[in-house]
């Protein structure tokens, strides 16, 4: 588990009673879920419990059927225009496989919300960018590339050198190591790590990779039964009294990554591992 996490303040997303549905089907009811500042929070779930429909709801893509959705203390459903455009600025966001347009090269890609939000002229756009393409690690030539051109793992990048563009307080992330070998998911990880120390970030993560969750997450929420089922650190989320989440934390993957991370942990605390 991540044993340099930062002390972490108030809230910065409240959650308080949310319900979700489409027609008769209900996706989430009477959910709750505070989001701390300077934490990394991953959100893990089955298959079609709801994760992304979590994270449309707290952005403002979707509108919920009942609750409270507050993001810096701003009621998200009741925001007007103007308002919810000055909000979004404090969001980046990474949709599953990158949601690049495929027209644009990478510079152009992470331009696109420069130009929307704050209309700078065109030498400039091109200077943030090749400062965004930096950050995220990916070499100068690949700012003049389309995403076509780019392996997984720099489509991956990126994506994130965009969804920073604007930078944001608050990262989301939606399955974001998702078709990534291992070496290229452990990378990306610790690249996530590196920018939320480094920029002061909250991180907002949707994921199924259990080395993600043991190596950088402050906090897990399990979303189970239409609601978080419970959101702490790993080693109280791993004893839940749930089938699902015995399951998937005590089962032959959740050993092996807990075993892992137990094992690099005296050389988090010490380089020389003494």
């Amino acid at each position: 588990m991540n044993a340099r996490a930062p002390q972490v303040g108030e809230p910065v997303i409240r959650i308080r009673g949310l319900r979700n549905q489409f027609g008769a089907q209900v996706v989430h009811d009477n959910l709750d879920l505070d989001v701390h500042r300077g934490e990394i929070i991953g959100v893990v779930g089955g298959s079609g419990s709801g994760k992304s429909v979590l994270l449309r709801s707290i952005i403002g893509l979707g509108r919920p059927a009942a609750g409270s959705v507050q993001l810096f203390g701003e009621e998200v459903t009741r925001l007007r225009d103007a308002e919810r455009a000055r909000l979004e600025r404090r969001c980046g966001v990474l949709f599953q496989n990158g949601a690049l347009f495929s027209s644009l090269t990478v510079a152009e890609n992470i331009g696109v919300p420069l130009v929307e939000h704050h209309g700078l002229d065109k030498a400039l756009v091109a200077r943030l960018a090749a400062l965004k393409v930096g950050l995220v690690g990916l070499p100068p030539e690949a700012g003049a590339k389309y995403p076509s051109q780019l392996s997984g793992g720099m489509v991956k990048r990126a994506a994130l050198a965009r969804s920073l563009a604007l930078d944001p307080d608050i990262l989301f992330l939606d399955e974001p190591t998702a078709g990534l070998d291992p070496i290229g998911a452990a990378a990306f990880d610790q690249l996530i790590l590196t920018l939320r120390d480094s920029l002061g970030l909250t991180v907002f993560l949707i994921t199924h990779d259990l080395d993600t969750l043991y190596t950088i997450c402050d906090r897990v929420a399990v979303l189970a039964h239409k609601r978080i089922l419970v959101a702490d650190a790993l080693d109280v989320v791993e004893q839940a009294d749930d089938p699902w989440v015995r399951d998937y934390f005590q089962g032959p993957r959740g050993r092996a990554a807990h075993a892992a991370v137990a094992r690099s942990r005296p050389a988090l605390h010490d380089p020389a591992g003494t």
